[in-house]
């Protein structure tokens, strides 16, 4: 299990992995899950991936060496030919539906989950970032400003502080800190994840240097952050009222 979050905001595009993979109670590793698929001066996009860590590397690997050519020759089969993130998303889904016809078929016949989501992310061409969920079955869909962020893998403890913050408005930095809590929150109540973790930032403006960031255990930042958090968690509790029916 994982836990990968994506959030498109006005500012721009932040999305954040960690790097636990386990199999079983006691094999626990760390996999890097928030990939570079391309960066070029007109395109940079990014994934990250939660589910069966064979199909996950299977879909990665297919989308860096290339698709197998359609037989009409008239569509891209690489990112470096996509000529918009619509595209690559397909692109992506179709690798991924490879995937599942091949490594995870082997691993059902085996009996072994093979399920996995992918988030994709980023900028192709002078257009603004942007962010797409697909699904096992290779199918996809884009982020909107309605609920500016996706998340996979293990997401229902990192999700209320998303839910109650998260706002298309909400400054980068902010949004970081927030995320950041998002996976305090889930390393807290499950094991299957935790850090390092891999960052990545793309402002809106295309002219800004993508941000790319590794968050490792001693992290002086994530630490403080983790710790006030707590903190203030507690303080709070004690300022509202016990309850008046149990006096």
């Amino acid at each position: 299990m994982t836990y990968c979050l994506g959030m498109l905001l006005d500012e721009g595009l932040v999305m954040i992995a960690d790097t636990r993979t386990n199999a079983g109670v006691d094999n626990f590793s760390s996999y890097r899950k928030l990939h570079c698929l391309i960066d070029e001066p007109e395109r940079q996009v990014f994934a990250a991936a939660a589910g069966n860590l064979s199909i996950t590397q299977t879909v990665i690997s297919l989308i860096q060496e290339g698709l197998p050519a359609e037989e009409d020759g008239r569509l891209a089969r690489s990112l470096a030919g996509a000529t918009s993130m619509f595209r690559a998303a397909q692109l992506v889904g179709e690798a991924l539906q490879i995937a599942n016809r091949t490594v995870g078929e082997a691993l059902n016949s085996l009996k072994i989950a093979g399920g996995s989501s992918l988030l994709l992310g980023g900028r192709i061409g002078s257009g603004p970032p942007s962010l797409f969920l697909i699904y096992e079955a290779g199918n996809f869909i884009e982020c909107k400003s309605e609920i500016p962020f996706f998340q996979i893998g293990e997401t229902k403890y990192g999700r209320p502080i998303l839910d109650r913050v998260i706002r298309a408005h909400t400054p980068i930095p902010e949004a970081v800190k927030i995320g950041f809590l998002s996976f305090d929150s889930s390393m807290r109540s499950n094991l299957a994840v935790a850090r390092p973790l891999d960052m990545m930032v793309m402002r809106r403006d295309a002219t800004v240097p993508v941000q790319t960031r590794r968050i490792e255990s001693n992290d002086a930042y994530f630490n403080d952050l983790s710790a006030r958090w707590s903190d203030l968690l507690h303080d709070a509790t004690l300022a509202i009222p016990d309850p008046p029916f149990l006096g």
